[in-house]
């Protein structure tokens, strides 16, 4: 059924390119979660490894700087660690339990990289290991993709209580509910903020306000949340009701083959209104929106050629 689904997609018509550096960058973001002490069981780490986040960063920025496409994978590995954690160990099946883990990490964004006061640690490995993510941005001297980073971790973060309540209740939520929340529950949207900085597409505001540029922003969002779901499908009808297959099935009473058609088709016809919009933007762009269009094209066809051989995705 998985493989049947993941057929249907159409691969993005854009060129797929890796980083050059992209085993150094293995390299160094396993380290840095063990530095951190991240992931401590060693069954923990296996998984991590196995989900191989470096590889998505250098498809995402692959002719972007070494220590850019670091940060990324650096980032895309904290990511899947507390993924992991909310998911395969539980936390995220409970919003008590949940909600304590999350203030600490929300105290780490709300200082935006700093030890303004005197005698702060964060409280924690996976609040640490959020504040080196922050420092390191902040670092960048770009306060405009600081900002936009840290406001759109906040939105993944409370993302993620929405999430525990729903699992909690046993609630399936409604398709349009779910595709407003899948685009922060998957932390689509501070990655997309890293790969502006690294690429130097953090476009002008009026540019990032046009209605146009906000649509393709969200439905690239979305389009790299509905990839992840139609391969994850296998894994994700195992646990709860998140994922695009399920709430179709759920709220159409279809049967799973059907919903996984309409799924793979929605995505179709998002790629396909992607291209037509995008190419009425590029017409005028100048060059920061046109790299950070860029950018997205990088995200489509590497997150698409990255979940072909995922092994996060397996049941």
């Amino acid at each position: 059924m998985r493989t049947f689904a993941v057929t249907a997609l159409n691969p993005p018509p854009y060129d797929g390119i890796v980083h050059e550096a992209v085993a150094e960058v293995a390299a160094h973001s396993a380290d840095w979660a063990d530095a951190f002490g991240l992931v401590p069981s060693p069954a923990g780490r296996e998984r991590l490894a196995r989900a191989n986040a470096a590889e998505l960063a250098a498809r995402a920025c692959p002719e972007v700087p070494l220590s850019a496409v670091r940060l990324l994978s650096d980032l895309i590995t904290w990511l899947f660690a507390f993924d992991d954690r909310c998911d395969e160990d539980e936390l995220g099946a409970n919003p008590a339990r949940l909600a304590p883990a999350l203030a600490p990490l929300l105290e780490v964004v709300d200082r935006f990289g700093t030890t303004a006061h005197a005698g702060y640690q964060p409280a924690g490995p996976t609040a640490a290991a959020l504040h080196d993510l922050c420092r390191r941005v902040r670092a960048l001297d770009r306060p405009g993709g600081l900002l936009k980073f840290a406001a759109a971790f906040r939105e993944y973060l409370f993302a993620l209580l929405w999430e525990a309540t729903n699992r909690q209740l046993h609630r399936v939520p409604r398709f349009a509910e779910y595709v407003q929340m899948r685009r922060h529950t998957g932390a689509v949207l501070p990655s997309f903020a890293l790969t502006d900085l690294a690429t130097d597409g953090l476009a002008a505001t009026v540019d990032r306000v046009d209605p146009r540029v906000v649509r393709l922003d969200l439905l690239a969002a979305d389009l790299v949340c509905w990839c992840n779901d139609v391969f994850s499908y296998g894994k994700e009808r195992l646990r709860d009701g998140h994922n695009l297959a399920t709430v179709i099935a759920y709220e159409l009473t279809w049967p799973e083959r059907a919903a996984l058609t309409e799924a793979a088709a929605r995505y179709n016809a998002g790629l396909a209104a992607y291209g037509a919009l995008e190419a009425e933007v590029l017409a005028d762009a100048d060059g920061r929106l046109t790299r950070m269009l860029l950018s997205r094209r990088r995200w489509l066809r590497g997150t698409y050629d990255w979940s072909l051989g995922a092994q996060r995705y397996q049941p």
